[in-house]
């Protein structure tokens, strides 16, 4: 998303869930119709969905949608993303907006909205991506007002921090933001190991206790996950991904891509069709 842009918005009907854990700056507004037996992560929540799902995500909490038990071959999915500094603190304070302000907090634990509020603004969401201009961004503004002051909202991750303590979360949460800034040069043990002062062994050891997952493994995931977003939300070639997100051999990459997400680059971005707009 380009920092001249206000909305990131698609429109998709799809068969399979199996976009990676994965966080990012951008709000997030997830609407899923259809999607009965979907598995929905955020932060420390994990609940199987029902028909229809409404879920506002915050500035850079980990989420995903999983298959799980959905067995539907049309699952119908609208994403909104926006950035956290589209609309400024000044413009917040003001009183119309502090519902607003207020929901955007809370979504730091991720918010599901209730069936009545899902009723409320599930039209004006269909019919957003046929609008243009200015009256697309006042009607997405309209909608987080209306969402904002919906009744039942459920915050969905607890206050607590989904790992064991609060020093390993903050150790952590340093290394995830590390890699994140990183990944796209080579990385190596030694480096994140030393940056966490920590022995290899113990910093691999703590990687996997936390993940489930080896220092590459993981690495590789988060690599992975940026390079399907880049693929979805860019036109660039597939090798100027890869070597944005730190590979430096597209075999490699395309090894890689397949054994973990089981397709190619192109066909991952060929599948991910529907309607995408910017503004």
């Amino acid at each position: 998303m380009g920092s001249h842009d206000s909305f990131l918005v698609f429109d998709r009907t799809k068969e399979k869930f199996d976009f990676p854990l994965h966080y990012h700056p951008e709000f997030e507004l997830n609407y899923i119709s259809n999607g009965a037996g979907l598995r929905r992560v955020v932060g420390n929540s994990i609940s199987e969905i029902g028909n229809k799902d409404l879920v506002l995500i915050g500035s850079n909490l980990e989420h995903c949608w999983e298959q799980h038990n959905c067995s539907a071959k049309q699952i119908h999915e609208i994403t909104v993303q926006f950035q956290n500094t589209l609309l400024p603190e000044n413009l917040l304070m003001r009183g119309i907006m502090r519902p607003i302000k207020k929901m955007l907090e809370k979504s730091r634990r991720g918010i599901v909205f209730s069936g009545r509020a899902i009723q409320n603004v599930e039209s004006r969401l269909l019919n957003v991506t046929k609008l243009d201009g200015f009256d697309y961004f006042t009607e997405l503004l309209s909608i987080l007002y209306d969402l904002a002051i919906s009744r039942n909202q459920v915050l969905l991750s607890t206050a607590m921090a989904k790992f064991e303590n609060g020093r390993d979360n903050e150790k952590l949460d340093k290394v995830y933001i590390f890699i994140e800034k990183n990944y796209s040069r080579k990385l190596t043990l030694k480096e994140l190991s030393d940056f966490s002062n920590m022995t290899p062994v113990s910093f691999n050891r703590f990687i996997k206790k936390h993940t489930g997952k080896t220092f590459v493994e993981y690495l590789n995931d988060v690599r992975i996950g940026n390079a399907c977003r880049q693929l979805i939300e860019r036109d660039d070639s597939i090798s100027t991904v890869a070597y944005a997100c730190g590979f430096h051999s597209i075999a490699n990459f395309n090894r890689t891509f397949k054994r973990i997400k089981g397709s190619t680059p192109t066909k991952f971005r060929s599948d991910f069709w529907g309607i995408k707009k910017v503004l």
